[in-house]
């Protein structure tokens, strides 16, 4: 079964691996980047950002088609894009375990959705879904199940054909990180957390696989909009100040300290809440493999400070992401982009990547 959510009906022809883009969208934004196939390994293409107005994007739903197709059309004629593989929204998933017994199955997928109303407020006909067999016994299958609403799918794909980009297939934002971030091949069970501009997303790995996601409106944004109520200056004048010392703590930034560490707390509580469910809860029978090491990405998780304030506080392995381990090393080539920047392009390259040595 392909690790690729969805590819079962956008699966991506073997002509199309070389190039391959990739576009993260969220509320505010979509990121692209082209990775190319060369004989010296792969390599970075193009990469950008647009912003998309506020308003044609809600909490991952589409709630102006003919803006967004707007959008698309110019990033289409400016960027040359013909297809994309690209990420779904978090916030419109569900993900559930399922425990399936062999006796009278004839099609697994045919059993899924039998019972998906049972787990998620969506009936068959109104969802779309794909799975994952986490591990086989002589008894059944314990399954891993995703789902998103089929007009939320429909909407996605209306936009891309009337913008005439073909999407090569949809994924999980997570899934798609988790390519970037974790090792080709590699079996343990990682939490990523994902600090963005707006959001953080919190998931849990084992095996390759999106087992858990959670949102927290908790990000950088929010940081500098404190520092700005709190000190009374400009927008920009708190990001400068939030980039300069970030949690910092010495006798110049006490205050800054104070206010960036309210935020950053509710941050450090979720992901223990997380971490401890994770590791005391059962499903079923099985007992959850533990979290080997948290993995920080996204374009405030550089912030300064805040990897040694989670690792001191939470009292666990953690680790900035290396978004081109599953690329290159800086031995053999420095793409041209900056190690911090890079960090918000994650998702991007994660779904890029798939065109090539994963799926």
């Amino acid at each position: 079964m392909s690790r690729n959510l969805f590819n079962i009906l956008f699966p991506v022809p073997k002509f199309l691996a070389v190039p391959s883009f990739g576009l993260d969208i969220s509320d505010e934004s979509l990121k692209f980047v082209e990775l190319i196939s060369t004989n010296k390994g792969i390599r970075l293409g193009k990469y950008g950002e647009r912003k998309i107005p506020i308003g044609v994007i809600e909490s991952g739903k589409i709630k102006d088609l003919k803006k967004m197709k707007e959008v698309l059309i110019s990033l289409k004629k400016e960027e040359k894009i013909d297809s994309v593989r690209v990420s779904l929204p978090e916030e419109q998933m569900y993900l559930f375990e399922f425990r399936l017994e062999k006796a009278g199955i004839e099609n697994i997928r045919d059993s899924i959705e039998l019972s998906l109303e049972e787990y998620i407020p969506l009936s068959a006909q109104d969802a779309v879904f794909d799975y994952e067999i986490l591990k086989e016994d002589e008894r059944g299958f314990d399954i891993q199940v995703s789902a998103i609403p089929k007009n939320i799918i429909d909407d996605y794909l209306s936009v891309f054909k009337d913008s005439e980009i073909r999407v090569d297939s949809f994924e999980l934002e997570a899934q798609a990180i988790s390519r970037a971030v974790i090792k080709e091949d590699d079996k343990e069970t990682y939490m990523i957390v994902d600090f963005g501009e707006k959001r953080t997303g919190i998931f849990i790995i084992t095996s390759g696989i999106v087992v858990f996601t959670s949102t927290l409106d908790v990000g950088g944004i929010l940081l500098t909009n404190m520092i700005q109520k709190s000190f009374k200056i400009s927008f920009e004048e708190a990001e400068k100040m939030k980039r300069k010392y970030g949690l910092e703590r010495n006798a110049e930034n006490q205050e800054l300290f104070s206010v960036i560490l309210n935020s950053v707390s509710i941050l450090r509580d979720e992901i223990m809440k997380h971490f401890v469910y994770w590791h005391t809860h059962k499903e079923g029978n099985r007992e959850h493999s533990p979290i080997r090491k948290i993995i920080l990405c996204g374009g405030d998780s550089n912030l300064v400070g805040f990897l040694d304030y989670l690792s001191v506080s939470t009292k666990n392995s953690i680790k900035i992401a290396d978004v081109w381990i599953n690329i290159t090393n800086a031995q053999n080539y420095i793409p041209e982009i900056k190690f911090e920047q890079s960090l918000s392009y994650a998702a991007a390259l994660g779904l890029a990547l798939g065109n090539f040595k994963h799926d």
